[in-house]
């Protein structure tokens, strides 16, 4: 059965994470994702990271559900045939720099001028205006820029630190999948296209914000600040490392309880959620020491007859072996031609009545280029040709 997103067809020029990753949802969702690459090497994704036969795993969980093709857009021929395929597009997506695709031939105003109904999205790093809109960007570049090293800071030295994960990135790609597919929502209800412009600074700030930003949200009196030392500690336990985190006054009861010091619940440092957070630094002190002393499987048992909120840190190499994730069918495997057996996420969301799947796994590069080139109507002698002038591969 195909996915909600069927019947849309969406032309992906962005290179990288941020764009891919928006584009896999879509495509997870249904839609016709065409990745453009560049001849020779392609995405520089493709051969970053952990790599099997020159295909990198990170590629080929950003880039699944798409085909590929590969177009020298440095030609005036490569370019009309991207115009061709755009005409019959829904989304057109790029990263470029800010004027790049208007210098190429390829900017919002030409194709929506072809294709009044298309959604034509650009990302950016630091957006459009400013001294540094023309920047190159990387995740790690952004978390320093948009605050999240700052955050990540150690509470007694203050030595900032990243997020050992593409957040920024990540954050990106999903604010523009969502802002795609209300844009294809508002042109169903008689908007028409527009251009779509998101950049990693704001995505990456409003998603850091809400609550790591709340000591600068209010601007008018005195309303506290929430000390570092808040977040909540990962506890070491005789043969691990626990999540323990208690917000609310039941659960601290709870906890109190699970620790055999029910003495501590009506400490006043310690009573209410307010004091907890202002004394966190003290309360630590005190409750390091007792999970210190228990097995993760006896702590589990106390925390679960008391409904305390805990998790044991689980080992990369054994998430996908764990109970709630098989019961939930959260992982897949496949047989990725090149790259042999693979693992990853089933596509998120179960939908009722449009269920998701996994339409096709990460592209060889230019795989598809053969394929898309039939359907813009190109007989098998000029593909010849233009394969032969290295317009396309």
């Amino acid at each position: 059965m195909p996915g909600p997103l069927a019947g849309i067809r969406v032309v992906d020029l962005t290179a990288m994470a941020s764009g891919p990753f928006a584009t896999a949802l879509l495509g997870d969702q249904g839609a016709d994702v065409i990745k453009v690459e560049p001849p020779g090497s392609g995405d520089l994704l493709r051969h970053i990271g952990n790599t099997r036969n020159g295909l990198s795993a990170v590629f080929a969980n950003l880039n699944r559900s798409k085909r590929s093709l590969v177009l020298n857009l440095r030609e005036t021929r490569g370019v009309e045939l991207l115009l061709r395929l755009a005409d019959s597009a829904d989304v057109f997506i790029q990263n470029f720099r800010p004027g790049v695709a208007e210098r190429m031939g390829i900017g919002p105003a030409l194709l929506r001028g072809r294709n009044p109904n298309l959604v034509y999205v650009s990302i950016s790093g630091f957006g459009l205006a400013g001294p540094d809109a023309d920047r190159r960007v990387y995740d790690s570049v952004m978390q320093a820029y948009a605050g999240f090293a700052a955050h990540q800071s150690d509470p007694e030295t203050a030595e900032p630190a990243y997020v050992r994960n593409i957040v920024c990135d990540k954050s990106t790609a999903l604010t523009t999948a969502q802002a795609i597919t209300a844009a294809l929502f508002a042109r169903e209800r008689g908007a028409g296209g527009q251009h779509l412009q998101i950049s990693m600074l704001h995505a990456s700030i409003a998603f850091l914000w809400p609550d790591g930003l709340q000591n600068h949200t209010w601007l008018e009196g005195d309303a506290g600040e929430m000390p570092r030392a808040t977040l909540p500690a990962i506890r070491r336990t005789a043969d691990g490392w626990m999540a323990i985190t208690t917000i609310g006054d039941t659960e601290w009861k709870g906890l109190c309880r699970a620790l055999r010091r029910p003495d501590l619940q009506d400490d006043p440092r310690f009573a209410a959620a307010g004091a907890r957070a202002r004394n966190a630094g003290e309360l630590h002190a005190i409750v390091a020491p007792l999970t210190r002393v228990l097995s993760c499987d006896e702590l589990t048992t106390r925390l679960v007859a008391e409904d305390v909120p805990h998790a044991r840190v689980t080992p990369l190499a054994e998430l996908h072996e764990h109970p709630q994730v098989q019961a939930n069918h959260l992982l897949r495997e496949d047989h990725h031609p090149i790259g042999g057996r693979m693992r990853g996420p089933e596509p998120v969301g179960d939908f009722e009545k449009k269920p998701l799947e996994v339409t096709r796994l990460a592209p060889g590069l230019g795989e598809h280029s053969d394929e898309l080139l039939a359907e813009l109507g190109v007989d098998p002698q000029d593909i010849a040709a233009l394969r032969e002038r290295g317009i396309v591969a």
